[in-house]
Parts: C-alpha cells; structure tokens; sequence
C-alpha cells in the first residue's frame, strides 16, 4: 500500500489567577433585596451546573476501552474501524492492559501506520479489510510496550535474542525485519495470537517473526516484563508498520 505522513499534535495548557482589590467594598442590601438577587442567579447556578454534567458525560461516553485490550481513546475513525481495533486487540492473549499510557490511536484514510510513543496512526484502508488487519494492529500496539515498558539493558538484550542488526532505526539503512524494535513488534504479535489469519505468521527463516519460538519469546518477555526495571524513554522513535501481502490467507 502507498502511505502518506502527518503531523503529530501539539497540545497546550494556560492556567489563570484572579485577586480581589484589598479597598473593594461590599454593599450591603436589606434582606428582601438580597433575597431577590439571590433567587435572580439560583437558575443560572442551575443551569452551569446542568451544563457541567453535560460535558462531564460527554467525556465519560468518548470512544475508549480498557481492561485485558488495554487503555485507548480513537481520533477519528467509523464505528466498524474502532471495532476492528477493538477485535484485534481482543484476539491477542497478550493482556495490552500493562501498558502504563492510554494510547490514542488515530484513525485516517491513506496515512503511514506507524507508531510513537503514547499514539498509533492507522490507515482506515487498512482497516477496512477486517481480520486481515488485526495482526498488525498487534504489531503497532506492541511498540507501545517497547517505548513504555523497556529499559535500554532489556532492549540489548531483545536484540540479540531476535537476531537484529539494531534496535530501531540507528541504522536508517537496514531492511525493516532487521530493527530489533520491528522484529520485536512482529514477533509479540505472532507469539500471542498463532492463528492462520495472522499475517505475521512466518513461513520462512528470514520473516521478522521467526527469529525466535512463540514459546522461548513469551518464556522471555515475561521475565522481563517482571523484573520492575525502570523503562528508558525512547528518544523521537518512529516505528513502521511491515509490508505484508494484500491477499488474505
């Protein structure tokens, strides 16, 4: 497939004060005009609290899921593309609920499917396809468990255990399947969900997901995962998607 780029987001925050004059005066007013100003704002306290609740349910009902397939909020998107996500994360048996971030996964037409840190772009196109995409899908979310999860030590030592030429991209030269981040990618996706549908699935030596059993890299990543080491911040790291056959299998 042909992919186009695009921008990451920028957010900002502002926070405000406000003082009172230490001379402002109250007035005072008798008790019957106190009690009609009062009643005067009462509705409009009502009606700013009615509409806090608004937003506040608006923002409680925005596209979000959780547990085992892990925290993520979409940025666009049908409703039959969020669900192919949803699916494809459920496939795995990986719990993607240890991610320590909740990823926002964009969803737009023609975009590169990549990955940073905390955020996953994926091509609706892609998407479309259903099933056949799910194992990708896999693949981007396993980066997150690479930029938020791993230190530099365990990177190092991924990266012999797979084979790999680097980790990810220090070398901008190598052929995708020889990042140890790509093939970590790959091979996380295949070890936790060994279907046929997969499209990771290897079938030659060389594969990006084949550098290791699905047994000996689940045996691996667990112990890692469980030693309680500090992650190590990956540094502006851009991850691709693999190329895969457009036919389904």
């Amino acid at each position: 497939m042909a992919f186009t780029g695009r921008p990451l987001p920028v957010y900002g925050s502002r926070h405000t004060t406000q003082s009172t004059a230490p001379d402002a005066v109250t007035p005072v007013f008798p008790y019957d005009e106190r009690h009609a100003v009062g009643s005067q704002r009462f509705p409009a306290l009502l009606g700013l609290l009615g509409a806090i609740a608004v937003v506040l349910t608006l923002l409680s009902t925005a596209p979000r899921a959780s547990a085992s397939g892990g925290q993520y909020i979409f940025d666009g998107g049908t409703a039959a593309e969020q669900a192919t996500v949803r699916s494809a994360l459920n496939a795995s048996t990986f719990n993607w609920g240890i991610i320590p971030r909740t990823i926002t996964v964009h969803i737009t037409r023609s975009v590169t499917t990549e990955a940073v840190a905390g955020e996953v772009w994926l091509d609706s196109g892609l998407l479309d396809t259903g099933q056949f995409s799910w194992g990708i899908v896999q693949h981007e979310f396993a980066h997150q468990v690479d930029f938020l999860m791993l230190n530099d030590d365990q990177r190092t030592q991924l990266q012999g255990a797979l084979g790999a030429k680097d980790w990810c991209y220090a070398d901008s030269t190598l052929a995708h399947a020889q990042h140890g981040c790509e093939r970590f990618a790959s091979t996380l996706a295949w070890a936790y969900w060994q279907s046929g549908a997969n499209v990771l699935k290897p079938t030659a030596v060389t594969d990006e997901s084949a550098a290791m059993s699905p047994a000996a890299f689940r045996a691996l990543l667990s112990t890692i995962l469980g030693a309680g080491a500090t992650p190590t911040p990956v540094a502006s790291v851009v991850a691709h998607a693999p190329v895969v056959k457009t036919t389904k299998h």
